[in-house]
């Protein structure tokens, strides 16, 4: 089965303590579902001091449901869902609200 979001794609989270907020995906965990979106779904995280690391409690993004994030139309800024069309020998994902080619 094709991708349709991948690494890079800005999406739009549709449900959950985050919902509304945008992010460009900064990777994709295909057998779990899940990708990791910048600046969505902080998780604080308490760390001890190592001999590189001081500790504290670092905050970082941790994996959102596929699900749950839906990607950003490039024309109307809107979550759209995405299809794909063959044109010149090339299979390309498109989609659906605008019609739009997305690049990627």
């Amino acid at each position: 089965m094709a991708a349709k979001i991948k690494k890079g794609d800005k999406v739009i989270v549709l449900t959950g303590r985050d919902k509304g907020k945008t992010g460009d995906v900064l990777n994709i965990n295909p057998s779990d579902n899940r990708a990791l979106v910048q600046g969505v779904n902080l998780v604080k995280r308490h760390t001890r001091a190592t001999q590189t690391d001081e500790g504290g409690i670092l905050t970082k993004e941790a994996p959102i449901h596929l699900s749950n994030i839906a990607l950003v139309d490039p024309k109307e800024n809107k979550a759209t869902r995405v299809g794909f069309v063959v044109k010149d020998g090339e299979k390309k994902r498109v989609a659906k609200r605008s019609g739009e080619v997305i690049n990627g």
